[in-house]
């Protein structure tokens, strides 16, 4: 009770240096951690209800007695303030706040259009302006299929620009027709713009007028009897009437508008969002954002729309399962970030309505899917309890794995596991330095990723300490794991070794643990703790693939003063390989636009340096 007191103290002494007007107000605890990001129309009047209010949530009285220190930011209006809060609780993820979990950027279908050629591609992330963009998909997967079945029906290059330069002769695309191979020349520029444009038509919701010009040049094909190129076109109006088909394109759907719905069990709440682009449904993705079970429906939706559309352009119309508080504000503040009029709306027609219902039901099976899920988690947690004897269930499960190549680019990794499943946001790599380290030397990168973790965990308090510890390794791993751990204060920490063997897809692994050497009998659990090491294991070679690729993106190219990413990238373009601009003459590189004699004579001499001095 001191505590809380003394939080409102805090508040109410700093009550008098707050601008009235609307902004923006941080609670931060004793060790500067931001707790709570609220905003305000008018900040002395909302910061005082928290001082003056008769009845407080727990939740809140909890978030009061942490708070040791008040900052605000005042804006302009309301809407700025609005989009402000919901940057800082997307950056800073604070305790109290309700959080949007697992959030990320959504696939695109990306054309370039700058260059002459272009190509068709799979896209996250800022887009430019001399491109064009069709989504967002609501997976990779959905991208990913899209676009191999526009291949069939308008066939583009998805092969990137060094490919593309490089090519001499067709790809295998070219000859099971994904591709009209513009990169040999099997196709005039002319004739492949057409193809462009067709596909542009086809993502802006032309699929009939598309599909009717199809049949009048298969027609006038095998008119003129040139049958194969006939076939052809029948193959392509097949492969759009598979894309219609599934994409669902019909004249109920919406033409440009994102559906959302949320349902709610068990204090769960999941949130559907459906992406519908001229009238093509692209799929539809669950979210599961993070609350209290006091926050009321209506808090959840509103946050979950400003945090979700943080980051992501909004389509013209966005449909609500809920009619819910500050829907003005909402619309006022994002047609203010993305410049564009936004209609924010409940069902409001038969066609909507029933909509709406079909995807709550898709909600609700998320729901049961997730409660099933969780429920099967606390099972498995039980059972490691109860297996290897630690007293308590875990709730949160470091798992820990190195990957590397001949000690080369080695990382080291974990992954973390908790009641809700897989906790992807605080999975964790680490560069393994070199000068430390034999190449190699598993124990020594075990050793030094432990060091790491545990020591900044100790020294900032900054993470959560994990209640158990899983190792991918035998008994030498498990004794080197221990000794680090007990030499940072971590005698308690409970840990499991696990060391494969010949016989390992027979189930065969050892488990260690306490100096104990386990075998498991009980095939659940084994599956369970295969599931934990597979995805430490997965983690680390996608870490280690990442590094790797990195270094070898890496050139001699890069020692060149005056060659930046822009010159570099012309250059590789141009001539596919370093290699061949080792080899390349000064005339060749002046070829390149952009390439002066300057730069050329600098590239050819740096190349050439160790034969200009054998001829001196």
């Amino acid at each position: 009770m001191k505590s809380f007191e003394q939080g409102k103290q805090i508040i109410k002494n700093t009550i008098q240096f707050l601008p009235n007007g609307p902004g923006v107000y941080k609670m931060l605890d004793d060790k500067k951690v931001i707790i709570y990001v609220g905003k305000a129309k008018n900040l002395p009047n909302r910061i005082n209800s928290y001082i003056s209010s008769s009845y407080l949530p727990i939740r809140t009285e909890r978030m009061i007695s942490n708070t040791k220190n008040l900052e605000f930011i005042s804006t302009q209006n309301e809407a700025e303030a609005l989009l402000l809060e919901a940057n800082l609780i997307k950056k800073n993820q604070p305790r109290y706040n309700i959080l949007l979990k697992d959030d990320k950027s959504f696939p695109y279908i990306q054309l370039t259009k700058s260059h002459k050629f272009p190509q068709l591609t799979k896209f996250r992330g800022k887009q430019n302006k001399n491109d064009i963009f069709f989504g967002p998909f609501a997976s990779s997967g959905a991208a990913g299929w899209a676009i191999k079945t526009l291949q069939k029906v308008f066939l583009l290059r998805v092969c990137d620009d060094s490919i593309f330069h490089n090519r001499k002769r067709p790809c295998i695309l070219y000859q099971i027709k994904r591709c009209s191979a513009p990169c040999t020349n099997e196709i005039s520029e002319e004739d492949y713009n057409k193809l462009v444009m067709d596909s542009i038509s086809f993502l802006n919701g032309k699929s009939a007028l598309i599909q009717k010009k199809l049949s009048k040049e298969m027609e006038v094909e095998s008119k003129k009897f040139n049958y194969e190129k006939a076939a052809t076109i029948r193959d392509r109006i097949k492969a759009l009437t598979q894309i219609q088909s599934s994409q669902q394109i019909n004249k109920n759907n919406f033409n440009n508008a994102d559906l959302i719905v949320l349902f709610q069990k068990n204090n769960i709440t999941c949130i559907e969002v459906f992406f519908y682009r001229s009238k093509q449904n692209w799929g539809n993705q669950a979210f599961f954002p993070k609350h209290d079970k006091d926050d009321d429906i209506d808090d959840i939706f509103y946050s979950f729309l400003i945090q979700f559309y943080e980051n992501k352009i909004p389509p013209e119309e966005i449909i609500l399962s809920e009619k819910i508080k500050d829907l003005a504000l909402i619309k006022a503040a994002l047609e203010k970030k993305y410049n564009k009029k936004i209609n924010i709306k409940t069902a409001q027609n038969n066609n909507e309505t029933l909509s709406i219902k079909l995807a709550i039901k898709n909600a609700q099976l998320a729901l049961d899917k997730k409660l099933l899920e969780n429920k099967n988690n606390d099972h498995f947690l039980s059972l490691i309890n109860k297996e290897f004897d630690l007293g308590f269930n875990p709730t949160l499960i470091e798992v820990y794995d190195n990957s590397h190549i001949q000690g080369l680019n080695a990382v080291g990794s974990f992954v973390v596991f908790g009641k809700n499943g897989f906790i992807k946001r605080k999975y964790r790599k680490f560069n393994i330095a070199k000068t430390n380290i034999n190449p190699g030397d598993d124990y020594g990168m075990l050793k030094e990723v432990l060091s790491r973790r545990f020591a900044k965990i100790k020294s900032n308090n900054d993470d959560e300490i994990p209640d158990l510890i899983i190792i991918d390794g035998g008994k030498g791993h498990y004794n080197v794991a221990r000794k680090i751990l007990d030499e940072l204060g971590y005698f308690n920490l409970n840990m499991i070794a696990i060391a494969k063997s010949e016989r390992r897809n027979q189930g065969d692994e050892t488990f260690y643990h306490n100096k104990k050497e386990i075998k498991i009998n009980n095939n659940v659990l084994l599956f369970f703790l295969q599931r934990l090491r597979d995805e430490a294991h997965r983690f680390a070679i996608f870490s280690h693939r990442a590094k790797r690729k990195n270094t070898f993106t890496q050139s001699a190219l890069d020692n060149i003063e005056g060659i930046g990413k822009t010159r570099k990238k012309m250059l590789l373009n141009h001539f596919g390989s370093v290699k061949l601009i080792e080899s390349a003459s000064i005339e060749d590189m002046k070829k390149i636009n952009g390439i002066s004699d300057f730069v050329a004579s600098k590239i050819y001499n740096f190349f050439n340096k160790n034969n200009l001095v054998s001829k001196k």
